[in-house]
């Protein structure tokens, strides 16, 4: 599993899998894919979309080198806030069916955002976890400074992707597409709703680990 976490490079993501995968004995190897341009620099992270897409093109590399030195290992793509639009520059790069999976916590990406190209590289789907909840960072704060990928004021991370069907063949790769909003019943996992309720241990065990057909 490539872990790309959000802006400020704080690795809370990461951190919060390890612990995850290590209480339910998961098979899981994490690398932690490090884009940020360091620790604490959030509006600089969140707002260079050059920096996202020139360092999934670098994710890329390292998936597919991955897939060559492992062949039959499955490989996931997990990504949170703006980490999501790196995660998701990797995915336009690499070949269709290359990745098993991609997992995107609060995609600070817009709403509109064309997701077909990585639909088709993830075999397994995109599965994503957004919440009406998120109104501080994913609300106002893009209102203030935009989308990750400068193309919108209002994150997919609120109210999921809307999709960008033009044609019966966008219909079916849409279908790959799962969307997962935030509702009252999973407070008990840790996930009040808010930025980083997607990226609790207790919320990752139960709800995100089991979606990752692991050996």
């Amino acid at each position: 599993m490539f872990v790309a976490n959000g802006s400020g490079d704080f690795r809370t993501l990461s951190a919060n899998l390890d612990q995850a995968v290590a209480e339910g004995s998961v098979p899981l190897q994490i690398e932690t894919f490090v884009w940020s341009h360091g620790y604490g620099r959030y509006l600089a992270d969140h707002v260079d979309h050059a920096n996202h897409l020139a360092e999934g093109r670098r994710l890329a590399v390292q998936v597919a080198g991955y897939r060559q030195a492992w062949p039959g290992r499955r490989v996931y793509l997990v990504g949170h806030s703006a980490g999501c639009a790196v995660v998701l520059a990797a995915a336009e790069t690499l070949p269709p069916d290359s990745v098993d999976g991609i997992i995107l916590l609060a995609p600070s990406v817009c709403v509109t955002y064309d997701l077909r190209p990585a639909l088709r590289t993830a075999r397994g789907g995109i599965d994503v976890f957004h919440s009406e909840q998120d109104r501080v960072i994913l609300g106002l704060g893009m209102q203030i400074v935009g989308t990750a990928d400068g193309r919108c004021r209002t994150a997919a991370g609120q109210g999921g992707f809307t999709p960008a069907v033009v044609c019966p063949a966008d219909a079916a790769v849409y279908g790959r597409l799962r969307q997962h909003p935030w509702d009252r019943v999973l407070q008990w996992s840790g996930n009040d709703g808010g930025h980083y309720g997607s990226c609790r241990a207790s919320f990752l065990k139960v709800y995100v680990l089991p979606l990752l057909a692991c050996d």
